[in-house]
């Protein structure tokens, strides 16, 4: 058991199997694991404008054919003051979570919301473009071609939009605790490793 509650965030390049590892790293911790559905996960215990999002979302996902669509528009493709909206609206819900539980929470900008608490680790996960493409062939099932533009649009949309809400690439090691390459120990072992520094780092 922990002795205090404290929270881990992961933000990734695309095809770096940042969601795996973060899931595995969950698993092996016993604790929650939230990512880009936690809007939908978390919604109902909030008086918040979920509508807004949904529908928002659901007019980016009917728009894409492809699941990884929905990655390269991080907000769907609603006006400007209705991302903004869902922004805060995401903010409320990690800080929500945050106050509540231990947990993983995957993307959605949460390094930068909770960079004023004391007990969260932000980690960075990224691999070479190589094994980022062999994963998304292998694993995701992609076409060589469709992997490379797929890769190209996620990586310059989750920039972009990290870059516009909070003023600095996802990749910035002055807001990270710790930068890996998934590709040095592969999923297990990358996650093994994390969860020791987790233990390390808050005394589990």
């Amino acid at each position: 058991m922990s002795h205090s509650r404290y929270v881990v965030t992961i933000t990734r390049q695309f095809g770096s199997m940042g969601r795996p590892i973060a899931k595995k790293m969950a698993e092996m911790l016993g604790i929650e694991y939230y990512d880009r559905d936690l809007v939908d996960q978390a919604a109902e215990k909030l008086n918040l404008p979920v509508s807004v999002i949904n529908e928002v979302e659901e007019k980016a996902n009917s728009l894409a054919k492809n699941p990884f669509f929905r990655m390269a528009s991080p907000l769907g493709s609603g006006t400007t003051t209705t991302q903004d909206k869902i922004f805060e609206a995401q903010q409320n819900i990690i800080k929500f979570l945050a106050e509540k539980e231990t947990c993983i929470i995957v993307g959605r900008c949460a390094d930068f919301t909770l960079s004023e608490m004391e007990n969260a680790i932000h980690i960075y996960i990224y691999a070479s473009y190589e094994a980022r493409l062999e994963h998304c062939i292998k694993d995701l099932g992609m076409e060589e071609t469709e992997a490379r533009r797929m890769m190209a649009a996620v990586d310059k949309a989750r920039e972009s939009y990290h870059v516009n809400f909070t003023g600095y690439t996802p990749d910035d090691k002055s807001h990270k605790d710790i930068l890996i390459d998934s590709s040095l120990l592969g999923v297990e072992g990358t996650a093994e490793y994390l969860v020791e520094l987790v233990k390390k780092k808050f005394g589990e």
